[in-house]
């Protein structure tokens, strides 16, 4: 299955599903699927990504093993992000009535897979 594939699954099996998005920590989309957007999705995945650099290195100096994942929750949006490889990780971006627990689950169940079709 094609990274494309993968993502377009994760958005459609997730009730809510606005996009799915492979970054790099510099803020580069790498691949996406986006079923719906009324904002600046390009901007958000850019400013997440400068904190997940942040929080990266936070928990690096903390010594508390990698970091796995984060979530962000506005009063709009649920936004998942799940750590692919030390470069990559992948964002799931959600309506705030969304299914939350099984976003979380679909990109857990699929970034081995991601993480596969990268290397």
């Amino acid at each position: 299955m094609s990274l494309k594939e993968t993502l377009a699954e994760i958005v459609e099996k997730v009730e809510g599903g606005i996009a799915a998005i492979i970054m790099a920590y510099d803020g580069i989309s790498i691949d996406e699927v986006v079923a719906k957007s009324d904002f600046d999705l390009q901007l958000l995945t850019v400013e997440y990504a400068t904190l997940l650099k942040d929080i990266k290195r936070a928990v690096g100096i903390l010594k508390v093993g990698e970091m796995e994942e984060v979530s962000i929750t506005t009063g709009h949006l649920y936004v998942v992000i799940r750590v692919l490889n030390s470069d990559l990780f992948v964002v799931l971006v959600m309506a705030k009535d969304g299914n939350y627990g099984k976003g979380r689950y679909m990109l857990k169940l699929k970034s081995y897979e991601l993480a596969q079709e990268l290397s």
